[in-house]
């Protein structure tokens, strides 16, 4: 009686382990990352030519897109079928014809452009020559929730901005992003009356080395074309100075650089101090119009009321295009950057046609141009969507999410801001994934990429990436990356990739969008967050 009795609660324990142990796996994923590889291949082609903004070689990618799209049974949602074209200003800087100069006790030090410094094209400029003195202001950043004003008790009337990229460690991640931003920080310099800006990139931060950096300084930049846009007017002159030749700025003002950025490595907060040297430069810009174009396509809801709202999942089709040569390879082909996040939409779309789910709210597939020329193309459509701005409720974006490690670690910006992140850390822990918050804010990632765009006009949004445990292999895998392939020919097909974690991120992204696009409730912002100042509408 006692043996029975015990071999029945042993089958009974085993039937409960074995159920909880089924209940505790991850659904089948529905990709395989193969047709993702597949999309990545043929947009990251060298006949796409690195999809530079304006060029035949993005049209060329953007007209597969719009078939795949088409086959994926979607609807156009652009202003011209699924087309929304833009017209932009390009920029580019004629180096023969310009010259930078570090003036002291009436010395001229010239300064080689290149190697010690490059002229910033994104901004408009002056076509007249800069004579200012250099004021050095920390990190450069006026932050009054965190009681933090580098700019207190510095005169820049009339005079040129040096800062260091980063921030102190007082400031949390999502106010030095926002405040970081080139918009921001020219809000609050030119109030103060300055005219120009020097920016050293934090040694203790930098993605891309030096001779990367200012290799295609020549390239064209662009901007918006509606002076509507012009967020920096008044900026007579940006420039970017090589941290190898920063101590150049800080000569004769008892400062050296090597301490500065010691500081600054370690997050602690900057001395604010006028320079002893000031700055004669005059840039010499070519300019030109052109015009590209937004992929907007649509999947309708099913709700009556529902479905007129929507949820955006987005990526950035541009890149860099032709370029100078690393290595004998000209063509900046973008496989990851963002090659990858055009591909996993693409392939979204046709799973929601392969494996059908009804949706509630309708969902919106865009592909943005110009990302790499300063979040343009996602900055003209969340000021002008297709449909009502007021409709969007959300905004997934995907921008160079590196499946070239396992998926573990899925890094989620927008982790502690809205309910959409809590939606999607709940989704990476039901798929065996750690989520995490960005643990690297010297980098700024959060108003890097498209998702702030839609952020400014109030909608919560989030960006997801494979990401890594700190001093794992992976960690230096992905580190490696970025030093040889981030924005560099070498970021073509011809790289190692892992199609299972693609596959899983892929699924991940899939069930965030169609849990968003169903529950009864849109996201909303946490009272905490930061950018819920947004949820009225931009400017605030």
């Amino acid at each position: 009686m006692t043996k029975t009795i015990g071999v029945r609660r042993a089958a009974a324990y085993l039937l409960f382990a074995a159920t909880t142990v089924a209940a505790a796996k991850p659904a089948k994923l529905l990709f395989d990352g193969k047709s993702w590889w597949d999309h990545v291949k043929v947009i990251a082609d060298d006949s796409m030519e690195g999809r530079e903004t304006g060029s035949l070689g993005l049209r060329k990618a953007e007209a597969y897109a719009v078939e795949q799209l088409k086959r994926a049974g979607l609807q156009p949602a652009g202003t011209d079928g699924f087309y929304q074209n833009i017209q932009f200003v390009q920029r580019q800087i004629d180096e023969n014809n310009s010259y930078v100069f570090l003036m002291r006790n009436g010395q001229a030090n010239p300064v080689a452009l290149g190697d010690d410094a490059y002229f910033s094209t994104r901004v408009e400029g002056s076509d007249q020559e800069v004579d200012s003195p250099l004021v050095f202001a920390g990190n450069g950043l006026q932050v009054p929730e965190s009681h933090l004003d580098e700019l207190a008790g510095l005169d820049l009337k009339g005079r040129v901005v040096v800062y260091l990229a980063g921030s102190p460690a007082s400031v949390p991640g999502s106010l030095a992003a926002h405040y970081g931003g080139l918009a921001q920080r020219w809000k609050a310099y030119a109030a103060a009356g300055a005219v120009g800006i020097v920016v050293i990139p934090n040694p203790a931060s930098m993605d891309i080395p030096w001779s990367r950096m200012s290799l295609n300084r020549a390239h064209p930049s662009m901007d918006l074309a509606d002076p509507e846009f012009n967020e920096v007017a008044g900026l007579k002159v940006a420039m970017v100075f090589n941290p190898a030749a920063a101590d150049a700025l800080f000569d004769g003002s008892g400062h050296s650089f090597a301490d500065v950025a010691a500081l600054g490595r370690d997050r602690k907060e900057l001395p604010h101090f006028a320079l002893a040297v000031s700055l004669r430069a005059q840039a010499a810009i070519r300019k030109t119009t052109i015009e590209s174009a937004n992929v907007v396509a649509k999947l309708a809801g099913s709700d009556p009321k529902l479905k007129n709202e929507y949820v955006v999942l987005s990526a950035h089709i541009d890149h860099v295009g032709i370029g100078e040569p690393v290595n004998g390879d000209r063509i900046y082909n973008g496989a990851m950057d963002d090659g990858s996040g055009v591909a996993a939409v693409l392939d979204i779309a046709a799973s929601l046609k392969q494996h059908p789910e009804k949706v509630k709210r309708s969902l919106l597939f865009l592909l943005v141009t110009a990302e790499e020329k300063g979040l343009l193309g996602s900055k003209y459509f969340a000021a002008r969507p297709t449909v009502d701005v007021k409709s969007i409720v959300a905004d997934i974006n995907i921008d160079m999410f590196l499946p070239i490690v396992p998926l573990k670690v899925l890094r989620v910006q927008g982790f502690n801001d809205s309910t959409l992140g809590d939606r999607a850390v709940d989704i990476a822990k039901s798929f065996g994934v750690k989520a995490v918050a960005d643990p690297e804010p010297l980098r700024n990632l959060f108003v890097r990429s498209d998702q702030y765009n839609f952020i400014r006009q109030g909608i919560p949004s989030v960006i997801m990436d494979v990401f890594y445990d700190a001093n794992s292999p992976e960690a230096q895998t992905v580190k490696d990356w970025l030093k040889q392939r981030y924005h560099a020919p070498s970021d073509d097909t011809d790289q190692p990739v892992d199609l299972h974690a693609a596959a899983l991120y892929e699924q991940i992204v899939r069930r965030l969008l169609v849990d968003t696009a169903n529950e009864a409730q849109k996201p909303q912002w946490k009272a905490d967050s930061f950018f819920k100042r947004y949820a009225s509408g931009p400017g605030n």
